[in-house]
């Protein structure tokens, strides 16, 4: 069993029954979002958890040591994927929604958002749960492991609704991978939200208000 990983936990008022587990980008920390706890306006209090990745090397990157949930090889991210660091994380996350779920935060109250690298993993994560959660927050990022997820994915996470964006100008996942990313999952059935934005490999003032008004339709 793996150590839990280090996280930043905020409560945004008393007795949270709402949980949001949000995943950083490459070489980013726990503090990256960390912001967000003060600057959503969300309807309930919200318990939100910013998990560091664990250090690894990033091959892309001449081998140096840094924050990733998963090695990228190649220029090309969607060739030749980390199934071995993919799958480490997604246990690693559901470590922390295990936790959640023994303090009183069952699974369909809990929320996985990330960015880049940290969706990719919120996405993964989510298709294969027993228990639904409560959705998906996905932020300029793809499928990982996306030619597997139909003979993966767990049928009751059908309930997952899932809000993805894309900068149009994103030089470092581009845009037509989010897009193809959203047409799988469409594909497999699951109701998914698609937005984009004037921005590059970044997250913009329109989209924070974006995910305010979808969280908020989707808290009950």
């Amino acid at each position: 069993m793996s150590e839990l990983l280090q996280s930043i936990v905020l409560d945004s008022g008393p007795n949270p029954q709402t949980a949001i587990i949000w995943l950083h980008g490459l070489g980013a920390d726990g503090h990256d979002f960390e912001p967000l706890a003060d600057e959503l306006q969300l309807p309930c209090p919200v318990r939100y958890i910013f998990p560091d990745a664990p250090m690894r090397p990033v091959t892309i990157n001449g081998g140096f040591v840094m924050r990733a949930w998963y090695d990228i090889t190649e220029m090309d991210i969607a060739a030749r994927q980390d199934d071995a660091g993919i799958r480490d994380s997604q246990t690693r996350i559901e470590a922390l929604i295990q936790r959640e779920t023994e303090r009183g935060i069952p699974p369909d109250k809990i929320f996985l958002a990330g960015f880049s690298q940290g969706g990719a993993i919120a996405l993964h994560t989510a298709l294969h749960q027993t228990r639904p959660l409560a959705g998906v927050l996905a932020l300029s990022t793809y499928l990982p492991l996306a030619e597997r997820a139909s003979g993966e994915m767990q049928p009751g996470t059908l309930n997952t609704p899932i809000f993805m964006a894309h900068g149009r100008s994103d030089t470092v996942i581009p845009q037509t991978l989010g897009q193809t990313s959203a047409a799988a999952l469409k594909a497999l059935g699951y109701r998914l939200d698609w937005h984009e934005y004037p921005m590059a490999h970044s997250v913009c003032a329109e989209e924070l208000r974006d995910i305010e008004r979808w969280l908020s339709s989707h808290m009950g």
